[in-house]
């Protein structure tokens, strides 16, 4: 039987791609005047960043389904570090581009395989609490990076960030090569990847996971993307706005640990799931009557502590019927969820209105819950 891996080392592979992201953020204005372009231009890489990270994850689950867990982490982890490499000798802004996009693409590494090889060892409410500590650290990490990223930039700029990530990469890469375990079943099915991802969108508890797993991360980056204006419109500095990061981290690291509490008194995912529901539509609704006001941070608390509870039981569960493929299923569900946070984002930014938004999503959520609790997996084959 393969060994479990190290849960201090699958919190940290976890954590890598968004604490590079964060890390990298503050280093814009930087690489606009090295490289004498506009701070729009320069925050282009970050769209870069997220395009290449969704092909990423279809690409590595499907790769750790077929050459094994640990060969495929070590080989992402490389593909990031060589993207690393390309960025601190890039010459020129496109350079800069194309190594963004083999950053993210390796970095998704961390993401899929992660999540692939907790599921290859846990199953069930352990499988839950495993997710639920996961999230704890997920719910640092923006914070870890966005600090950390700021210190670098002012020190070193844009040369002493992808120093940074590169010596970041260097490291999880020696410690995987040394303590990551292979966790791949031996009874992993061949399928092809078309046939898989129709079985996938044929299910409909799939369909409702992906919604909400996309929903559970909208309330949370429309809140990024549209709250700098809001707190910029009450006299807020920028990083004066971030210190509110640091609160929302504390209410999603609340929610998990209540989502942990409660497993422990045996309650079940779906009514965890439900009380998730019941708190996004109280938040939302908070928000949506007092964005005039900083206030809304108050109601915004509420929403991250859904965040918190809810993603941990969603993972935990989503996947269950598919352990036969389970790389290749990570991947097709988690394009599934990331390609509709992308359009969710892209309304958030037409709507303009970060109440309206919320609460748009949490009908949604509600709906959706419903509908879950309802619905039967498809069939396997």
């Amino acid at each position: 039987m393969n060994k479990k891996p190290h849960i201090g080392l699958i919190l940290a592979l976890m954590m890598f791609p968004q604490i590079v992201e964060t890390i990298y953020s503050p280093v814009l204005p930087h690489l606009a005047r090295s490289f004498d372009i506009s701070v729009n231009t320069a925050a282009q890489t970050l769209s870069i960043y997220f395009s290449a990270f969704a092909v990423g994850v279809i690409f590595w689950g499907r790769i750790a389904d077929l050459i094994g867990r640990r060969t495929t982490m070590l080989i992402g982890l490389c593909t990031y570090g060589l993207g690393s490499i390309l960025a601190l000798t890039a010459t020129d802004f496109n350079m800069i581009m194309v190594a963004r996009f083999m950053s993210a693409f390796g970095a998704a590494v961390g993401s899929v395989v992660t999540q692939t090889m907790l599921r290859d060892s846990y199953k069930g409410d352990e499988l839950v609490k495993v997710f639920t500590l996961m999230g704890m650290g997920i719910s640092l990490s923006p914070v870890i990076g966005l600090i950390s990223g700021g210190i670098i930039a002012d020190l070193s700029g844009y040369v002493g960030v992808f120093s940074v990530l590169l010596i970041l990469a260097i490291i999880l890469y020696l410690v995987a090569l040394n303590a990551l375990p292979e966790t791949r079943p031996d009874n992993i099915a061949k399928v092809s990847l078309l046939t898989l991802l129709v079985r996938m969108l044929k299910d409909s508890r799939i369909r409702y996971n992906a919604m909400l797993v996309a929903l559970f991360n909208l309330v949370l980056f429309s809140y990024y993307s549209l709250a700098p204006f809001i707190f910029s419109h009450f006299g807020f500095s920028s990083i004066e706005f971030g210190y509110t990061g640091i609160a929302l981290a504390c209410g999603s690291l609340l929610g998990s640990l209540l989502n942990k509490r409660l497993l422990q008194t045996k309650c079940t995912s779906q009514s965890l799931l439900r009380l998730a529901c019941g708190l996004v539509l109280l938040g939302s609704s908070g928000v949506y009557m007092t964005q005039d006001s900083v206030w809304l941070l108050v109601p915004m608390l509420i929403v991250v502590m859904s965040y918190g509870i809810a993603i941990p039981n969603i993972l935990a569960h989503a996947l269950t019927h598919y352990k036969d493929v389970a790389g290749s299923a990570g991947a097709v569900f988690g394009l599934m969820y990331y390609l509709l946070l992308g359009a969710g984002l892209a309304i958030t930014g037409l709507l303009n209105n970060l109440g309206l938004v919320l609460i748009l999503a949490a009908i949604i959520i509600f709906g959706c819950t419903y509908q879950l609790n309802t619905s039967k997996p498809a069939k396997q084959h």
